[in-house]
C-alpha cells in the first residue's frame, strides 16, 4: 500500500451577519500575499465519481467520517455539536464544471454545502438550509472580501431533501452559471461582479455542518435558521455522484504574481483554458424565475462554506475554511472514475488478466462441446 502525504493548511472566516461591515479571513499560504506558496495539483481532465461504488482517494475526508452505501452513495451526518463531515478534492480546477447529484440534509440550523474555494479565498457556493426544502442559496466571494453581503441569492430547488437532484456550477473566465436539475437559476458575469470575480484555481468540497450550533456567532445561527436541536437528529446529506471537469490542462497551477487574476495563473505542463470547449456542454431545460437576494433575509451566506459547529461560520476552528493540499505521487495517475492508481494499472484494470482470458476461453470451448453433445 502506498500512502499519500498531505499538507493541511487551515483558513478561517468570520461570522456572516448582515450588519457586519468587514471580517478577516486567513490562509496558511495566501498567494496574493506571499510568493513562496506551493503550486496547486491540477486535475487537468474530467472525472465522474460514483459514490455507490465506495470511496475514491482523490477526495480526502475531513471534519468527520462520511459513510458509504450501495444504494445512496456517500452520506455526511451531523449528530452532535462539532460534527462537520466533508470530502475535499486533492486536486484543483482552473475554470471548469462541477455536477453533483445529491439530497440536502433536513433540520433547522443544519447546512449542506458544495464549495469551490481557492488558496487566495475566491469561492463559489451552493448552500441548502435544513428547514427549507424548496430553495438553495448561491453565492460567490473574491479573495475573502466580505465588506458587503449582497452576493447571495435564494434560488428554487423544490424537494431538495426528498429526492436526488443534479446541481451544476459552470465556471469560466467570463461567467458563472448555477443550475438546478437542468434549470439555469443564476448567471454571474465578470461585469456583474464589479471587479470581484472568482478566478483562481479551486478545490472542490462538499459536506454538512451545523450553522445553528450554540458555539457559533448570533449572525451565523440566524443565517442558518437555527438554533439546532440535536435531539431531532441525526441529520444527513447524501451524495450519489460528482462529475468534475477541469477546463485547463497541465500538472499543476502556479500563481505568477500576487494579483490573483486568472491571466497571472501559470499552468505548468499545460494551458489555462486548454480544455475549454472539449468538455461538453450543460443541458439546459429551463430558466428559473428571478431569485431573491439573501441580503433581505436577515443574516447572510458566510464566506468559507462548510463550517465547524465548534467554531464560527464556515470553519474558524477547522471547517471548510481549511485548504487541503495534496498531490498525485510520481508514477501515479488519475483515472476517469476519480481513483488514483500506479501508472500502468489504469490500462491493466481495463482488461482482464491473461490467465482469466485463457480460463474464459477454455470454459467457452467446454460449453460449446457440451452443447454439441446434447444436439
Amino acid at each position: 500500500m502506498v500512502s499519500l502525504s498531505w499538507r493541511t493548511a487551515v483558513t478561517t472566516a468570520a461570522a456572516a451577519f448582515a450588519s457586519v461591515a468587514s471580517a478577516q479571513t486567513w490562509t496558511a499560504c495566501n498567494p496574493t500575499q506571499r510568493t513562496d506558496c506551493p503550486p496547486n495539483t491540477a486535475l487537468g481532465m474530467a472525472i465522474d465519481v460514483d459514490f455507490t461504488q465506495g470511496a475514491v482517494n482523490s477526495f480526502n475526508p475531513y471534519g468527520g467520517t462520511p459513510s458509504y452505501s450501495r444504494n445512496d452513495g456517500v452520506s455526511f451526518t451531523v449528530a452532535k455539536s462539532g460534527d462537520s463531515p466533508q470530502l475535499t478534492s486533492i486536486f484543483y480546477i482552473m475554470f471548469g464544471r462541477v455536477e453533483i447529484t445529491m439530497k440536502a440534509a433536513p433540520g433547522a440550523g443544519i447546512v449542506s454545502s458544495v464549495v469551490l474555494q481557492s488558496d487566495d479565498l475566491d469561492e463559489i457556493d451552493f448552500e441548502w438550509l435544513g428547514d427549507d426544502n424548496t430553495y438553495v442559496q448561491t453565492n460567490f466571494f473574491f479573495q475573502g472580501k466580505t465588506a458587503t453581503y449582497d452576493r447571495g441569492q435564494y434560488n428554487p430547488a423544490h424537494n431538495s431533501q426528498g429526492q436526488f437532484i443534479k446541481y451544476t456550477i459552470d465556471w469560466t473566465s467570463e461567467k458563472i452559471s448555477w443550475y438546478v436539475g437542468g434549470t439555469l437559476v443564476r448567471v454571474l458575469t465578470v461585469n456583474d461582479a464589479g471587479g470581484e470575480y472568482p478566478q483562481s484555481p479551486m478545490q472542490v468540497k462538499f459536506g454538512a455542518w451545523s450553522g445553528g450550533d450554540s458555539a457559533n456567532s448570533p449572525g451565523t445561527i440566524q443565517w442558518a435558521h437555527g438554533p439546532t436541536d440535536y435531539s431531532q437528529g441525526p441529520f444527513s446529506m447524501t451524495v450519489k455522484s460528482v462529475m468534475v471537469s477541469d477546463y485547463s490542462t497541465g500538472k499543476s497551477y502556479r500563481y505568477g504574481d500576487t494579483s490573483g487574476t486568472w491571466q497571472s495563473i501559470i499552468a505548468e505542463g499545460g494551458k489555462v483554458n486548454g480544455n475549454l470547449g472539449k468538455a461538453g456542454t450543460v443541458t439546459v431545460t429551463a430558466s428559473a424565475v428571478a431569485a431573491t437576494n439573501t441580503g433581505s433575509a436577515g443574516g447572510s451566506v458566510p464566506v468559507g462554506g462548510i463550517g465547524s459547529a465548534s467554531g464560527d461560520a464556515s470553519g474558524s476552528n477547522g471547517g471548510s475554511g481549511s485548504s487541503t493540499h495534496g498531490s498525485i505521487p510520481e508514477g501515479w495517475v488519475m483515472k476517469p472514475d476519480g481513483k488514483i492508481v500506479p501508472v500502468g494499472a489504469a490500462s491493466a484494470m481495463a482488461r482482464p488478466p491473461q490467465g482469466l482470458l485463457v480460463a474464459t476461453s477454455l470454459v467457452t470451448v467446454a460449453l460449446a462441446a457440451f452443447v454439441g453433445c446434447l444436439a
